[in-house]
């Protein structure tokens, strides 16, 4: 008897390609492109490899996305066909056969075929099914069976305001579940086929056994998790939060609750979107990317989890110090054309302008804005002072983008975003644009000599057509003189590391996930390196915010007069987001899940 086996890699994202890319994504496809080149340059023991998977939602045209208002639309016409004779096939047919719709198709990675399963649920409302007994569309008989499984009320769940997203997890992964079902019972239903008994098992014996080694990444799939257990079928199994629902509801303040042994949720918290999140008990293993994150699971469901932090793409790290002086000269060339443009006076000389940023989704508490803000303004009076006691030139001028919004804006002015008229911003973006105005931070104060330091709301999706800078964030910045983060709630962070792989020096608050990990990067420069951590945890409100003042005066400083040092920093950046490449958790995930240790070349040469 022989084997053969998959590493199905799940989650609830629109495909290979869509326009709307990004955050678990971005993690599933670098697991997978990750292992296949793990498994090519042969860094695996295992005698037999498994094949790789990736499976995820399939939205065919405009509205067949559960949220209208993202618009997914998936594209798999950079992939190749997948029409191998083999048992992936036989499932896909078999799935068919009941009405289900498996769109599929392999890209080949140094050799490695990656096999995408996209998985058509918006119509099983229309497939006839029976459970029970009864005709039922399928829709029904997913909820019904879940109900008789796990007691999850969908009667309850679908009529909630987010009912029509749960629906669509809970068919996402019966669809997954299923599909796995008919791959691993091939075996068991070929042998069907033979009434005479010896020859049933004479013919069984020369098939391979099917076994599957499964990753669901967050909540919109643990209940594949659920369903295979329940089903009794052997499937190696993991799950992984990048975060979790209720420490999301509760933001900031989920440190305090952590600390205080408090596992009561938010009221905000969607009990629906939970349910299925606590379904990742039924995983062999469960793993976070932080252990913040890790404390939140076991606090709020009761779930030992382990830490198997996130990573970065390590392609293209190298540094290209010509990109970043190109880069930077583009944001200073057009920050100082259009303050002028707009606001008059006398144009301030581009290279005396300094930009730094901020990136992150618009939760204004949570991404710390107000510490930043407060950060700025203290940083104002620090230049100010140096500007009096003539350590600094007079018409030194910071400029920090915060790049914060709900979606794309397809109607920027003219000018965008120093030109930002109050009509083109939403929700919260109004109220962040509001709290830089109440503290006279807006770029207009520049021109009166009233700042030095000034912020710039930058709503809107970065991109090289964005109507504003029109750069990429990866050039965006390379441009900049420095990150900074200053979340009071960040499971880990990977805007940091982007950072860090564009060799820009970063601020990052201690509660961001990855900050731990500093500890173990050589560094280049004594005392304050590349990547400052400031502790907004056990400090006083007030301290932190002196902290980060001084932790972005420290990286301007150091860019104004000691270009070599600030190089080195710019180097060491860069050394953490290598350090932090996808290699190390993809073998932590790899051995979990199989049992099997990867070893990369250069470690396997080492011990011969």
């Amino acid at each position: 008897m022989f084997e053969k086996k998959w590493l199905v890699i799940a989650g609830e994202e629109a495909g290979p390609k869509s326009n709307k890319m990004g955050g678990i994504w971005n993690v599933i496809d670098a697991e997978a492109v990750t292992l296949a080149a793990l498994m090519s340059s042969k860094a695996t023991k295992d005698e037999i490899l498994p094949g790789i998977i990736i499976a995820g939602p399939y939205y065919p045209h405009s509205g067949t996305d559960w949220n209208k208002s993202l618009n997914r639309v998936t594209d798999m016409s950079g992939l190749e066909t997948y029409n191998e004779d083999d048992e992936v096939s036989e499932a896909i047919k078999a799935m068919k056969s009941k009405g289900m719709e498996i769109i599929s198709g392999v890209r080949y990675y140094k050799g490695i075929p990656i096999i995408y399963l996209m998985f058509k649920t918006n119509d099983f409302c229309r497939i006839m099914s029976e459970y029970a007994g009864r005709i039922m569309c399928l829709s029904d008989k997913v909820k019904a069976e879940a109900f008789s499984f796990l007691g999850l009320d969908s009667l309850k769940y679908e009529n909630m305001a987010n009912g029509h997203e749960y629906t669509h997890y809970l068919n996402l992964s019966y669809a997954i579940s299923e599909f796995i079902r008919e791959l691993v019972t091939i075996k068991a239903q070929r042998a069907k086929n033979f009434t005479d008994k010896a020859i049933s098992e004479f013919v069984t014996s020369l098939m391979p056994s099917m076994h599957v080694y499964l990753h669901c990444h967050e909540f919109g799939v643990f209940y594949t998790l659920a369903r295979l257990k329940k089903l009794g079928l052997s499937v190696n199994s993991l799950a992984t939060y990048h975060a979790t629902l209720p420490g999301r509801a509760s933001g900031h303040k989920s440190l305090e609750k952590i600390r205080n042994n408090d596992s009561s949720w938010d009221p905000k918290v969607p009990e629906n979107m939970a349910r299925l999140e606590s379904l990742s008990a039924y995983a062999d293993v469960v793993t976070a990317v932080g252990e913040s994150t890790r404390k939140e699971v076991k606090l709020f469901y009761g779930i030992d989890a382990i830490v198997v932090r996130n990573g970065i793409d390590d392609n293209g790290m190298s540094i290209s110090l010509e990109k970043k002086k190109k880069c930077r000269g583009k944001i200073q060339t057009f920050l100082s054309e259009n303050i002028q443009k707009i606001y008059g006076g006398i144009p301030i000389p581009p290279q005396r302008i300094l930009p730094i940023f901020s990136i992150s989704r618009i939760e204004i508490e949570n991404k710390g804005y107000p510490d930043l803000l407060d950060a700025l303004m203290l940083l104002d009076r620090m230049v100010k002072l140096q500007i009096t006691a003539g350590q600094q030139d007079e018409d030194i001028r910071v400029i920090c983008f915060i790049i914060a919004a709900h979606g794309p804006k397809s109607n920027v002015p003219d000018g965008f975003p120093i030109n930002l008229p109050d009509e083109i911003l939403l929700g919260e973006e109004i109220r962040l644009q509001k709290m830089i105005k109440e503290r006279q931070l807006e770029p207009a104060q520049l021109i009166t000599g009233r700042r030095h330091v000034s912020a710039v709301l930058y709503p809107q999706w970065v991109s090289s057509h964005d109507g504003g800078l029109n750069m990429n964030t990866d050039e965006l910045m390379a441009g900049c003189i420095a990150g900074i983060f200053p979340s009071r709630y960040e499971p880990f962070l990977l805007t940091g590391l982007e950072a860090g792989k564009e060799a820009t020096p970063s601020i990052v608050s201690k509660v961001c996930g990855f900050s731990d990990a500093l500890a173990s990067i050589k560094r280049l420069v004594m005392g304050m390196g590349g990547v400052i951590v400031v502790d907004n945890i056990d400090l006083p409100h007030n301290e932190t915010i002196v902290d980060y003042a001084l932790a972005m005066d420290y990286f301007l400083d150091t860019y104004i007069d000691d270009k070599v040092k600030y190089s080195l920093l710019c180097q060491e950046a860069n050394l953490l987001a290598k350090e932090m490449n996808w290699i190390g958790p993809t073998k932590e995930y790899y051995e979990l899940l199989t049992g099997v240790s990867l070893v990369k070349e250069e470690e396997e040469n080492a011990s011969e």
